[in-house]
Protein backbone atom coordinates (compact mmCIF):
# COMPACT_ATOMS: atom_id res chain seq x y z
CA UNK A 1 0.00 0.00 0.00
CA UNK A 2 1.44 3.35 -1.05
CA UNK A 3 1.74 5.95 1.68
CA UNK A 4 -0.36 9.02 0.95
CA UNK A 5 1.87 11.90 2.03
CA UNK A 6 -0.86 14.39 1.21
CA UNK A 7 -3.43 12.95 3.59
CA UNK A 8 -4.44 14.77 6.76
CA UNK A 9 -3.53 11.75 8.89
CA UNK A 10 0.01 11.66 7.51
CA UNK A 11 0.50 15.40 8.05
CA UNK A 12 -0.78 15.20 11.66
CA UNK A 13 1.38 12.16 12.54
CA UNK A 14 4.45 13.66 10.88
CA UNK A 15 3.97 16.97 12.70
CA UNK A 16 3.50 15.23 16.03
CA UNK A 17 6.68 13.19 15.57
CA UNK A 18 8.67 16.30 14.64
CA UNK A 19 7.36 18.18 17.69
CA UNK A 20 8.42 15.31 19.97
CA UNK A 21 11.89 15.13 18.37
CA UNK A 22 12.45 18.90 18.60
CA UNK A 23 11.21 18.98 22.21
CA UNK A 24 13.58 16.14 23.10
CA UNK A 25 16.52 17.91 21.46
CA UNK A 26 15.75 21.20 23.22
CA UNK A 27 15.47 19.43 26.59
CA UNK A 28 18.78 17.65 25.96
CA UNK A 29 20.56 20.89 25.02
CA UNK A 30 19.08 22.67 28.06
CA UNK A 31 20.27 19.96 30.43
CA UNK A 32 23.70 19.89 28.79
CA UNK A 33 24.15 23.66 29.09
CA UNK A 34 22.54 24.11 32.53
CA UNK A 35 25.73 23.51 34.57
CA UNK A 36 27.52 26.15 32.51
CA UNK A 37 24.58 28.58 32.87
CA UNK A 38 24.45 28.03 36.64
CA UNK A 39 28.19 28.63 36.90
CA UNK A 40 27.88 31.88 34.92
CA UNK A 41 25.03 33.08 37.16
CA UNK A 42 27.03 32.26 40.30
CA UNK A 43 30.07 34.09 38.92
CA UNK A 44 27.96 37.14 38.06
CA UNK A 45 26.67 37.29 41.64
CA UNK A 46 30.21 37.11 42.98
CA UNK A 47 31.32 39.89 40.64
CA UNK A 48 28.42 42.10 41.79
CA UNK A 49 29.45 41.58 45.41
CA UNK A 50 33.03 42.50 44.49
CA UNK A 51 31.73 45.61 42.70
CA UNK A 52 30.07 46.71 45.94
CA UNK A 53 33.47 46.33 47.59
CA UNK A 54 34.96 48.65 44.95
CA UNK A 55 36.76 45.74 43.28
CA UNK A 56 36.05 45.87 39.56
CA UNK A 57 37.51 44.84 36.21
CA UNK A 58 38.10 41.22 37.22
CA UNK A 59 36.89 38.37 35.04
CA UNK A 60 36.66 34.61 35.32
CA UNK A 61 39.22 32.93 37.55
CA UNK A 62 40.56 36.28 38.84
CA UNK A 63 37.12 37.22 40.16
CA UNK A 64 36.65 33.75 41.68
CA UNK A 65 40.02 33.97 43.43
CA UNK A 66 39.41 37.48 44.76
CA UNK A 67 35.95 36.52 46.02
CA UNK A 68 37.40 33.54 47.89
CA UNK A 69 40.05 35.82 49.36
CA UNK A 70 37.79 38.58 50.71
CA UNK A 71 34.47 36.85 51.50
CA UNK A 72 34.85 34.95 54.75
CA UNK A 73 31.29 33.90 55.55
CA UNK A 74 27.77 33.97 54.10
CA UNK A 75 24.50 33.93 56.06
CA UNK A 76 20.86 34.20 55.07
CA UNK A 77 17.78 35.33 56.99
CA UNK A 78 14.28 35.84 55.56
CA UNK A 79 15.64 35.69 52.03
CA UNK A 80 18.31 38.35 52.57
CA UNK A 81 21.93 37.33 52.29
CA UNK A 82 24.77 38.91 54.26
CA UNK A 83 28.41 38.44 53.32
CA UNK A 84 31.12 38.94 55.93
CA UNK A 85 34.22 40.25 54.18
CA UNK A 86 37.67 41.47 55.06
CA UNK A 87 39.32 44.26 53.07
CA UNK A 88 42.61 45.86 54.09
CA UNK A 89 42.18 44.63 57.65
CA UNK A 90 38.60 45.99 57.91
CA UNK A 91 35.55 43.83 58.58
CA UNK A 92 32.99 44.77 55.93
CA UNK A 93 29.45 43.39 55.68
CA UNK A 94 27.75 43.25 52.29
CA UNK A 95 23.93 43.18 52.38
CA UNK A 96 21.87 41.94 49.45
CA UNK A 97 18.93 44.15 48.46
CA UNK A 98 15.79 43.64 46.36
CA UNK A 99 13.08 46.07 45.30
CA UNK A 100 10.96 47.38 42.43
CA UNK A 101 11.86 50.01 39.88
CA UNK A 102 9.69 51.64 37.22
CA UNK A 103 9.51 48.68 34.84
CA UNK A 104 10.46 45.71 36.98
CA UNK A 105 12.64 44.34 39.71
CA UNK A 106 15.79 46.05 40.91
CA UNK A 107 18.47 44.65 43.17
CA UNK A 108 21.82 45.50 44.64
CA UNK A 109 24.57 44.96 47.16
CA UNK A 110 25.59 47.52 49.78
CA UNK A 111 28.92 47.19 51.60
CA UNK A 112 28.92 48.50 55.17
CA UNK A 113 32.03 49.53 57.10
CA UNK A 114 32.52 49.08 60.88
CA UNK A 115 31.28 52.64 61.52
CA UNK A 116 27.93 52.00 59.87
CA UNK A 117 28.81 53.93 56.73
CA UNK A 118 28.64 52.86 53.10
CA UNK A 119 31.90 51.30 51.98
CA UNK A 120 30.62 50.71 48.46
CA UNK A 121 27.46 50.03 46.43
CA UNK A 122 26.32 48.24 43.31
CA UNK A 123 22.81 48.21 41.85
CA UNK A 124 21.19 46.16 39.08
CA UNK A 125 17.84 46.11 37.25
CA UNK A 126 15.67 43.92 35.04
CA UNK A 127 14.32 46.44 32.54
CA UNK A 128 14.82 50.09 33.39
CA UNK A 129 15.10 52.62 30.56
CA UNK A 130 18.55 52.94 28.98
CA UNK A 131 20.15 56.30 29.75
CA UNK A 132 17.64 56.97 32.54
CA UNK A 133 16.69 54.39 35.17
CA UNK A 134 19.33 51.98 33.85
CA UNK A 135 21.95 54.40 35.15
CA UNK A 136 21.57 52.84 38.60
CA UNK A 137 23.57 49.95 37.10
CA UNK A 138 25.50 51.59 34.28
CA UNK A 139 26.83 54.64 36.13
CA UNK A 140 29.72 53.77 38.41
CA UNK A 141 29.96 57.47 39.26
CA UNK A 142 26.41 57.44 40.66
CA UNK A 143 27.08 54.31 42.69
CA UNK A 144 30.20 55.92 44.13
CA UNK A 145 28.11 58.81 45.50
CA UNK A 146 26.96 56.41 48.24
CA UNK A 147 30.46 55.86 49.59
CA UNK A 148 30.91 57.38 53.05
CA UNK A 149 27.21 58.05 53.66
CA UNK A 150 25.85 57.27 57.13
CA UNK A 151 23.29 54.46 57.03
CA UNK A 152 21.61 54.56 60.45
CA UNK A 153 20.94 57.21 63.10
CA UNK A 154 21.70 56.75 66.79
CA UNK A 155 18.42 54.85 67.24
CA UNK A 156 19.12 52.37 64.48
CA UNK A 157 16.70 53.94 61.98
CA UNK A 158 17.75 53.88 58.33
CA UNK A 159 18.61 57.43 57.27
CA UNK A 160 20.45 56.64 54.03
CA UNK A 161 18.25 58.11 51.28
CA UNK A 162 17.99 58.84 47.57
CA UNK A 163 16.32 62.23 47.14
CA UNK A 164 15.57 64.85 44.46
CA UNK A 165 17.27 67.58 46.46
CA UNK A 166 20.12 66.84 48.86
CA UNK A 167 19.74 68.68 52.15
CA UNK A 168 21.92 66.43 54.30
CA UNK A 169 25.05 65.33 52.39
CA UNK A 170 25.98 63.00 55.23
CA UNK A 171 23.05 60.67 54.54
CA UNK A 172 21.53 61.63 51.19
CA UNK A 173 22.33 60.89 47.53
CA UNK A 174 20.71 62.83 44.70
CA UNK A 175 18.48 60.78 42.40
CA UNK A 176 19.36 59.80 38.85
CA UNK A 177 18.47 62.67 36.51
CA UNK A 178 15.23 61.95 34.66
CA UNK A 179 14.59 58.72 36.58
CA UNK A 180 12.70 59.81 39.69
CA UNK A 181 10.54 56.67 39.94
CA UNK A 182 13.48 54.31 39.59
CA UNK A 183 15.41 56.38 42.15
CA UNK A 184 12.43 56.18 44.50
CA UNK A 185 12.56 52.42 44.05
CA UNK A 186 16.22 52.39 45.10
CA UNK A 187 15.38 54.53 48.13
CA UNK A 188 12.57 52.18 49.18
CA UNK A 189 14.84 49.16 48.60
CA UNK A 190 17.49 50.65 50.89
CA UNK A 191 14.97 51.46 53.61
CA UNK A 192 13.42 47.99 53.50
CA UNK A 193 16.61 46.02 53.02
CA UNK A 194 18.69 47.71 55.72
CA UNK A 195 16.14 48.00 58.52
CA UNK A 196 16.97 44.53 59.87
CA UNK A 197 20.74 44.71 59.35
CA UNK A 198 22.78 45.44 62.46
CA UNK A 199 23.88 49.09 62.56
CA UNK A 200 27.43 48.09 63.50
CA UNK A 201 29.04 45.75 60.98
CA UNK A 202 31.33 44.34 63.66
CA UNK A 203 28.60 43.78 66.24
CA UNK A 204 28.08 40.20 67.35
Amino acid sequence: MKLNTNSNAYIIIYSAIMVVIVAFLLAFVYQALKPMQDANVALDVKKQILYSLNIRDLDGSAAEAKYSEVVKNETEKDGQKLYECQIDGKNIVVASLKGMGLWGGISGYLAIDPEGKVYGAYFNHEGETAGLGAEIKDSQAWQEKFIGKQIWDENGNVVLSVVKKVENPATQVDCVTGATLTSNGVDAMLKDGLKNVKPNAEEE
